[in-house]
């Protein structure tokens, strides 16, 4: 069960791992950069521009996750894990950015292809970079997996990316240098370009399904009616209808239940707290739950006072 306090750790070791991101693709991107400038190698530039570019996006995950650790307040009464999934939004629209730039800059090379001055430094580099980088995504697809961090999941996808780029950096200046086709240096870039775009694509779709309360996945609102029919049934409890949206890691939930309209106000009270914690227990991703009763069948005049709690939402608490 993600439970608050593991929900606080995974921000925490979200946060830790994407400042570490932020320094390592920083010094790899330099690097790659200073050895393109020198070898003259464009794949090897674009490998460097694409790893900066990937520092800003681990650097505005990193943001983006603070921002989600904050607790709700006056101004964001849900909290703030949203944040997250906006930051996921902004780093993939900065991805597309950075691969028209490096498409643009391949096609003119692919044009006008020159000759690789160090091409075995260059290789050593490259592999080195996408060695590191390969090994930091599976770092953070741990954490991004094991507490559902859409942003890390994006940073990750990216360092998979940037590390199969250097892979194929790699192979475009060994073609480059030692078959004598200089154009495949520049087609290396065109193919990096279009990693990038692949994977800002994906992330642009899912972020901005989140953010605009898009649920992807049907068999969950199935599994809380189940779960409320079976565990309830001798308390004769209906599903109406079962209203989820996503909200960062979490997810939110509105049920309307159809509850006999003869029970009293503090029995349905305890009912519905029964409900919520067996839907918890067995959806942990549900962070927020709001029971909504419906009265069902006769009413008699003398119990009409106890059915107060069917004008008004049951709300749980923010985990």
């Amino acid at each position: 069960m993600l439970s608050p306090n593991v929900m606080s750790e995974g921000l925490v070791a979200g946060q830790r791992i994407a400042k570490i991101s932020v320094v390592t693709l920083s010094a790899i991107g330099v690097v790659e950069i200073v050895m393109g400038f020198v070898s003259g190698s464009v794949v090897a530039t674009a490998d460097g521009i694409d790893s900066l570019s990937d520092a800003m996006i681990s650097l505005i995950v990193f943001f983006g996750l603070r921002m989600a650790h904050r607790p709700a307040d006056r101004k964001f009464h849900f909290g703030y894990h949203k944040v997250e999934s906006f930051a996921a939004l902004i780093a993939s629209i900065g991805m597309i950015a950075i691969g028209a730039f490096i498409l643009y800059h391949s096609y003119e090379a692919l044009l006008a292809p020159s000759e690789i001055r160090q091409p075995v430094p260059t290789m050593i580099v490259l592999a080195t970079a996408g060695g590191i980088s390969l090994f930091r995504a599976y770092q953070m697809n741990g954490i991004a997996n094991k507490y559902r961090l859409l942003s890390l999941k994006t940073d990750a996808k990216n360092s998979i990316k940037d590390g199969s780029a250097s892979v194929i950096g790699f192979i475009s200046v060994l073609i480059a240098s030692q078959f004598g086709f200089l154009q495949m240096d520049a087609i290396g870039g065109i193919i990096i370009a279009g990693y990038i775009f692949s994977v800002s694509y994906i992330s642009v779709k899912q972020s901005s399904l989140i953010l605009v309360d898009s649920w992807q996945n049907p068999r969950i609102t199935e599994a809380v009616q189940k779960i409320v029919e079976e565990r309830f049934k001798e308390d004769n409890v209906m599903v109406k209808s079962v209203l989820l949206r996503p909200a960062g890691a979490l997810a939110q939930a509105e049920i309307h239940l159809e509850i006999d309209g003869n029970k009293k106000l503090s029995d349905v009270e305890l009912l519905l707290v029964r409900i919520e914690l067996a839907i918890r227990s067995q959806i942990p991703i549900i962070g927020r739950i709001s029971s909504i009763p419906h009265s069902r069948g006769q009413v008699k005049p003398e119990q009409s006072r106890r059915f107060s709690i069917f004008d008004r939402k049951h709300s749980a608490g923010v985990i």
